[in-house]
């Protein structure tokens, strides 16, 4: 019983463990559930699963179970976003307490209740439960908004280093708060289409509507919906990697203001698409400001990784291949933003040519190339922050030599095949006619298979080794994670009043 609830307060009031259990759900649903696809079906898999778990896979109402099962992955990364900005931002412990039990019972139930409707038998009862999910994680998103709103003065920046204002107050606090405030509004935007369902709105795919001319208002708000929460996942996930990384100084001045005004902009942008066709023009000057504060990052991190390297080796003036090599020696490390960079070739890139040459190009192409192209790019930018999820997770997990190399440089690598080679796929009617391109689409296919199960089998692994770890009888890292509370909550995030009166001293001593 004791190891029960030892259990119980590592998987539901540790930061790790939330984020183990989240990703250990993703993972069985992605083992399962991408067993009804690709090539699985081919190979006769999907009618093994369908026969074990007795799901009913009707064919017309294949686009409402695609989204239902979109949904409850996207919840889950979301929630993983939380525990991971509640451990790294300054609030109170009974906020972040509250915050991470809401959204984990508002996950949890969105999960079970939504896949059972979508694909074991429409009963509405769960449709009513999984509605119940979202709202309690809509409502955890409030609850965070709260905790991290910037205008308070116990959290005021004191040190230089950081950006602020002149006031005090904290640009990455600013950034954190307007992030979740614009997935608030734009969760808005998916919760009034849902509730006209049948009722002047039908289901359907984004991708299925793009020779369409003709939207409705509820048609474009889903399709702003859609492109506008992962835009803010990706957002979010930049500032967490951020703050993991301690980014300051100069770059972070620049930075912050510019990622701040970024998602600004390209959320009003994606709001406006329901109502203007200038929609495209502001989420271009939006993704060039978020972009931009993302390259601050990428030099601060690489430059940061290098010197610290260095100054570990003790090399007083060293050569370019010896800062090359200090990049590189910890894949964990410089993953995040290596995928960074490599995004904008697969997705970023790919995705403003499209919206330049949209006419020109993409819209002589049969409407099914047109269709991949998107849905690979959804895709890819969906890949590339789960990647970035799982680093950052083996990091705090402390991962180290040998295993944490092998870990880092699998996922990079593997990854980033399958990704260049979905894109290279996905934009074949450049390269080739469609008489001429079974080698090239033969090639691009087993690299993405090759890739994707390399990073698959990774995922196995770690989720193996934490998995053989709960039956330890002695020295389990998971009862050193439950009984550490420093890696529950940031040292900085319990600010007790003595602590805010030093600020507050501080401040005035500075004639703030």
């Amino acid at each position: 019983m004791k190891k029960f609830n030892e259990l119980y307060h590592y998987f539901f009031q540790s930061t790790k463990g939330l984020i183990l259990l989240a990703m250990s759900a993703i993972s069985v649903i992605t083992a399962v559930w991408g067993t009804l696809s690709g090539p699985m079906v081919e190979w006769g898999v999907r009618d093994i699963t369908v026969s074990l778990t007795g799901m009913d896979l009707t064919s017309v109402e294949r686009s409402g179970r695609i989204i239902m099962l979109y949904h409850v992955i996207a919840m889950i990364v979301v929630a993983i976003e939380v525990y991971m900005m509640t451990s790294i931002i300054p609030m109170r412990k009974h906020q972040q307490s509250t915050i991470n039990a809401t959204v984990t019972v508002g996950w949890i139930t969105a999960m079970v209740f939504g896949l059972a409707f979508g694909y074991f038998g429409h009963n509405y009862f769960y449709h009513g439960l999984f509605l119940v999910g979202q709202s309690l994680i809509f409502f955890a998103g409030l609850l965070l908004a709260a905790a991290i709103y910037p205008w308070r003065r116990e959290y005021l920046v004191t040190n230089s280093e950081y950006a602020h204002t002149k006031n005090g107050y904290d640009y990455e606090r600013i950034a954190f708060f307007i992030m979740t405030v614009a997935m608030l509004i734009s969760a808005g935007f998916g919760a009034v289409t849902g509730s006209f369902w049948s009722n002047g709105h039908e289901t359907f795919l984004a991708e299925d509507l793009i020779r369409e001319p003709n939207k409705t208002a509820l048609q474009k708000s889903i399709i702003g919906h859609l492109h506008i929460m992962l835009t803010l996942i990706a957002v979010a996930v930049t500032l967490i990697v951020g703050r993991w990384m301690d980014w300051k100084g100069k770059l972070h001045k620049i930075g912050m203001p510019l990622m701040i005004i970024g998602t600004i902009v390209i959320s009003g942008g994606v709001w406006s698409v329901v109502w203007t066709h200038l929609a495209h023009t502001f989420i271009y000057v939006g993704s060039i400001f978020v972009m931009l504060s993302a390259l601050m990052l990428v030099i601060y991190a690489w430059g940061k990784l290098i010197r610290d390297r260095i100054a570990e080796q003790g090399i007083e003036k060293p050569t370019i291949f010896q800062k090359f090599a200090a990049l590189l020696h910890d894949p964990i490390k410089f993953g995040p933003f290596w995928q960074m960079v490599f995004m904008n070739f697969t997705v970023s890139g790919v995705g403003i040519f499209m919206a330049i040459k949209l006419e020109q190009i993409f819209r002589v192409w049969p409407a099914r190339e047109e269709r991949v192209t998107l849905t690979g790019h959804w895709h890819i930018l969906s890949a590339i922050v789960a990647t970035i999820i799982i680093m950052y997770y083996i990091d705090i997990s402390g991962v180290k030599g040998k295993a944490r190399k092998w870990l880092g440089w699998t996922l990079i690598i593997g990854s980033d095949i399958a990704f260049a080679a979905a894109t290279i796929f996905s934009m074949k009617r450049l390269f080739v006619t469609e008489y001429y391109e079974q080698p090239l689409v033969n090639m691009t296919m087993l690299a993405t298979d090759f890739g994707l199960g390399a990073v698959l089998v990774l995922i196995a692994g770690l989720l193996g080794w934490r998995l053989i770890d709960l039956f330890k009888k002695d020295d389990a890292l998971w009862e050193k994670e439950a009984k550490d509370p420093e890696l529950d909550i940031n040292p900085t995030a319990e600010m007790t009043q003595e602590g805010r009166d030093k600020i507050r001293a501080q401040m005035e001593s500075e004639g703030l």
